[in-house]
């Protein structure tokens, strides 16, 4: 049993699909199929389903996938070890990151880092479901850090704060809340609300406001990003509840501050009882250094 194969596995296995993985690696496609099956072979049993149109894991599969994330990461950390020696840091930071990180200037975080360590790849990846999939990613080991807006104690990972930000009403000018100097969530009750897709960190803390108020606005709208929720909101569609950052990307709009205060919070999500690459552990600080910055 050979790295390789392990990468690949993991590789196709993570993206479902052996062209995905083989793309991922940068090889072709046969190479990795070849190798996927040398490594069943070896281990006398399928680890993938291939009777359907699309692929799955079987459940030896599953089981192997674990320990072959955990092998690897391994790897990657012995050799960051001895490269350590020579006093280059190198390897391979795999970094989950949000539509927005609110005040933190990821890109400026990211610049810094490679001017620092120019041998070690950070490959930044955005998650369909948001936070709860970061957390997923985390703490199955998928992902080393990522970037989440979420609060407390998440199963097998640990939050470390980095900025935190008042949630705000934003509204068309013309719009009959836009008068007013605050909002309450219960004065949505009978508005129009542009909503965000489930398992975001904002979408738990909105419903949890809504829930608080007692209130049940129409939400036609889930969308997935600002940039549409302040179209909809130009267009006199709805009304949105965004952290105070997103909103001043929008100043033709009206954003009015939310009482009581809801609080927006990015954290940085490290696993639980699995030791950071050095690689890793220096992106973690650079990234905290940048959200000190952020908060001068």
């Amino acid at each position: 049993m050979e790295l390789r194969q392990l990468e690949y596995f993991v590789a196709v296995a993570e993206e479902m699909s052996f062209s995905r993985g083989a793309q991922r690696q940068n090889v072709v496609q046969s190479a990795v199929s070849a190798a996927v099956g040398k490594l069943e072979r070896e281990l006398g049993t399928p680890l993938f389903d291939r009777s359907r149109q699309h692929i799955r894991l079987t459940p030896a599969g599953r089981a192997f996938l674990t320990e072959a994330r955990s092998t690897l990461h391994a790897a990657q950390r012995a050799k960051e070890t001895v490269t350590g020696f020579h006093g280059r840091l190198s390897g391979t930071v795999d970094l989950g990151a949000l539509m927005s990180s609110g005040p933190l200037d990821v890109p400026a975080a990211l610049g810094r880092f490679h001017a620092a360590y120019p041998l070690v790849s950070v490959r930044m990846r955005q998650n369909h479901a948001g936070s709860a999939g970061h957390l997923a990613a985390v703490a199955d080991g998928s992902l080393d850090l990522a970037l989440v807006s979420r609060t407390g104690k998440p199963a097998k990972v640990t939050l470390r704060p980095l900025v935190a930000e008042p949630l705000v009403a934003l509204c068309h000018p013309d719009h009959v809340l836009a008068g007013r100097g605050e909002v309450r969530a219960a004065d949505l009750a009978d508005e129009t609300l542009v909503q965000f897709v489930t398992g975001w960190g904002i979408r738990s803390l909105v419903d949890e406001a809504l829930r608080d108020a007692h209130a049940e606005p129409a939400a036609p709208y889930e969308v997935s990003d600002y940039a549409t929720a302040a179209g909809l909101v130009r267009h006199r569609l709805g009304t949105a509840l965004v952290p105070r950052s997103a909103a001043a990307l929008y100043p033709e709009l009206r954003a009015l501050p939310l009482v009581p205060t809801v609080t927006w919070h990015l954290s940085l999500a490290v696993p639980d009882g699995r030791n950071l690459s050095p690689a890793a552990r220096a992106l973690a600080d650079a990234l905290a250094r940048q959200a000190d910055r952020s908060g001068r």
